[in-house]
């Protein structure tokens, strides 16, 4: 998250006024067989060459262990069939930052300038988002109800039909992460340990307790919420308070996913993992060098985490 913020505040310094969305061409892809480089740890980079290798990707998720979505710098789209990665066209060479979707056929992208694109199951094309912001990541409960964050304290809602900038009532600073379990308990966090919440009518700030940066959130209740960032930095949610953890590291942490409240995974800075089993965290030596940015997973034994050299890395549990 760290070359994230450098690139998003040169980005900031630099970003044109124009509102919108480059004009996308149909999705065209290609795939090359993939070459397979397998650490010490179990972990297996899937690595396309020619597709994104130098660049970075920011956030990989997906529907189903056959269906993958991973975006990054210059425009980076990428898909996973469960044989292959095939590259697809964004129509754009914007950074591109985050991705969710509610089905197949039904994916969102966000990224610089205020750029949103959607995916029918056939091609991409742009949304109106009616901000020139820079995007960080995005999470819905539905494909209506779709909340995107961004830098200088912006949050953007889709109702189906429009995307809307939401009132913040609240001192706030840049968001990098949103996550929730409904419609009426959303979380977003940020720079200089933000945290805040949002009740289905207002968001509201909570005190967690850090001054490092958050980078990532994950839960699976609403009274068991894990948080990452800066420092090593592990914060856990009972439902009334954020407290602490010890993570027994001070790299950065950028990402976190769970399959279940005793299985989670962290991912961070010079290739740390980080694995919870309900009672304590634990070190799972990647092997690996490379910084990763993201994690997500359709099991835990179906897990992608997306590297600072555009590669992708794959653990299957072993």
């Amino acid at each position: 998250m760290k070359k994230l913020f450098v690139l998003l505040v040169t980005l900031v310094l630099c970003a044109s006024t124009i509102v919108g969305c480059s004009t996308p061409a149909n999705q065209t892809s290609s795939t090359t067989p993939s070459q397979t480089t397998t650490s010490s740890s179990g972990w297996v980079s899937q690595e396309n060459p020619g597709f994104y290798q130098g660049l970075e990707l920011y956030t990989v998720w997906g529907t189903s262990s056959s269906d993958v979505f991973a975006v990054g710098t210059q425009g980076t789209i990428i898909h996973y069939d469960g044989k292959s990665w095939s590259k697809m066209t964004s129509g754009t060479t914007d950074d591109l930052t985050g991705v969710w979707g509610s089905s197949s056929s039904d994916v969102y992208v966000i990224g610089n300038n205020g750029i949103i694109l959607h995916y029918d199951g056939k091609t991409w094309s742009p949304m109106v988002s009616n901000s020139a912001v820079i995007f960080t990541r995005m999470w819905g409960s539905s494909s209506s109800d779709i909340f995107a964050v961004a830098t200088l304290g912006a949050i953007q809602h889709y109702d189906g039909k429009t995307w809307s900038s939401m009132t913040i009532n609240v001192p706030v600073n840049w968001f990098y992460d949103v996550w929730g379990t409904s419609s009426s308990d959303i979380f977003a966090v940020g720079l200089g340990g933000t945290i805040l919440h949002y009740d289905g009518n207002a968001w509201t700030s909570m005190s967690s307790g850090t001054t490092y940066y958050i980078a990532s959130i994950w839960g699976s209740s609403q009274s068991n919420v894990f948080a990452v960032g800066d420092g090593g930095t592990i914060l856990h949610y009972d439902g009334n308070t954020w407290s602490s953890l010890p993570s027994g590291t001070t790299a950065p942490l950028e990402g976190i996913w769970g399959d279940s409240p005793s299985d989670i995974f962290v991912v961070g800075g010079g290739g740390i993992v980080l694995h919870y089993d309900g009672n304590a965290w634990s070190s799972l030596p990647s092997g690996i060098a490379t910084d990763f940015l993201c994690v997500w997973g359709s099991s835990s034994s179906d897990i992608f985490a997306g590297g600072a050299d555009g590669n992708i890395w794959h653990y299957s549990g072993n």
